[in-house]
């Protein structure tokens, strides 16, 4: 590749994509618009050897004369000034993701949607790692692919999460199943408008054929609708309807049922009780990569077997310990009013819940409404906590109180809980301004809990 490359973004997936083009031979200019970043420790993560330049704060004009292409990291948005100028220049702009793709081998299952995309993916990887002999998870669940691409064979499988930011820059990828597990409203301070979101996470089936599956989820009307459009075979998954080509919950038990195999009766996979996940979105969830597998050709014993050992994803409704008869859950990864909820609908007990943080310009309403009578006390601290509040008071819940920083919240709650009760971290919010991430939040969490 004797191409001047310029990767926008040096995060984890920016340097990824630099390493990867660099082993390709092409002349790598490193640019952030952060212009306080830090070039020498930046440079370092490239490995010695590395040949690639770096600019910070505004790009040259001269600069950007010299590019063939753009790789642009999940986290720029498309639609900055910049990023608008390279089109007009008409300079060829990808994502990560589809340079990997490009660069890589095997054939890809992919995963979107709103919520659940994390555990999802992390338990199609296990059926994928006990089904190949050369499996890799990779995508937004913090490995990118730009730093497998090279490992992968022909006969590999790649198991991806996706963002509706990396499905914004791809034009080629194509993966062989697909799925979009839900669509609720999220990064609209990015997207901007629902439309865009939802069109941004569409594109993952965008250059699928009659050969490859897309597997949607049958209780969301905007999926439903978009099964018409699709040019995959589409199977859905159901918590609540009887699919006669598809898989669903029926009385706890998982059911399989792809007349396409000759199996028109249906197969029990399982019943939730085997399972180690609580509540109905993870039995989605269950359901969701079962059927990836399924139609992928993974047999039905592997998959049950991967399902019953499958101890989910740290910041996902974890159980972290029970102390004085109270159970500490940390849902950290609840960082949107809809993922919030799933946490809450799992409880089964009595609940103090921790809420609040970043203000992505969400409503609440709908969280708070599906507190049925379990929060007996709503913790809130962050940049939203008078915004719920005000909300939760509107929806006639008064059991509140505020907290300034996150020790303090989770020590308020520990103070409120009796014996029989659970805390439940699950903020609703993004952790920016407090904490780098929902990983880091949680950790804390996890670490003031353990420390009682």
């Amino acid at each position: 590749m004797e191409k001047t490359v310029l990767v926008f973004g040096l995060g984890i997936s920016g340097i990824g994509a630099a390493k990867l083009l660099e082993k390709r031979g092409a002349d790598v200019i490193l640019y952030d618009g952060n212009e306080k970043l830090n070039k020498e420790a930046t440079l370092k993560k490239m490995g010695e050897g590395t040949k690639a330049r770096i600019i910070t704060g505004s790009l040259p004009e001269e600069v950007m004369d010299e590019l063939d292409l753009v790789v642009i990291s999940p986290g720029v948005p498309t639609d900055l000034p910049v990023v608008q100028k390279m089109r007009e220049k008409k300079i060829e702009i990808m994502g990560e993701i589809e340079l990997a793709y490009l660069c890589g081998k095997g054939e890809v299952l992919a995963i979107t949607g709103t919520n659940g995309k994390t555990t999802t993916t992390a338990l199609l990887g296990e059926i994928m790692k006990n089904a190949s002999d050369s499996a890799f998870v990779v995508g937004n669940i913090g490995n990118p692919y730009t730093t497998v691409a090279e490992d992968t064979r022909e006969d590999s499988v790649i198991v991806a999460e996706m963002s509706s930011f990396q499905l914004e820059t791809i034009h080629t990828f194509r993966p062989r199943v697909s799925a979009i597990l839900n669509l609720t409203p999220d990064h609209l301070d990015r997207h901007h408008t629902m439309e865009a979101y939802i069109q941004a996470k569409m594109n993952i089936a965008s250059n699928q054929t009659e050969e490859d599956f897309c597997i949607l989820n049958y209780e969301d009307e905007v999926l439903r609708r978009f099964a018409a459009e699709v040019k995959a075979k589409v199977f859905f998954f159901s918590s609540v309807h009887k699919m006669e080509r598809g898989i669903y919950l029926d009385n706890g038990n998982i059911i399989y049922k792809n007349p396409d195999d000759g199996n028109a009766e249906g197969t029990l996979i399982c019943n939730v009780d085997e399972l180690k996940l609580l509540g109905v979105h993870n039995y989605e969830n269950v359901m969701a990569a079962s059927a990836m597998a399924a139609v992928y050709g993974v047999s039905l014993d592997i998959i049950r077997k991967t399902l019953q050992e499958f101890a989910g994803v740290a910041h996902r409704i974890e159980f972290v310990a029970e102390k004085d008869g109270v159970a500490y859950y940390n849902d950290s990864k609840g960082t949107n009013p809809d993922a919030a909820i799933k946490g809450i609908q799992a409880m089964r007990r009595p609940t103090v819940l921790i809420g609040g943080g970043y203000d992505k310009n969400s409503t609440y309403k709908e969280w708070i409404e599906s507190f049925d009578g379990k929060v007996k006390l709503l913790v809130l601290l962050g940049a939203t906590r008078e915004k719920i509040a005000e909300e939760a008071r509107e929806c006639g819940f008064t059991d509140i109180a505020f907290a300034d920083t996150f020790e303090e919240a989770v020590l308020t709650s520990v103070k409120a809980a009796q014996p029989g009760d659970a805390v439940l971290l699950s903020p609703a919010c993004a952790s920016w301004g407090m904490f780098k991430n929902y990983e880091e939040r949680g950790d804390k969490f996890k670490e003031i809990v353990n420390s009682l």
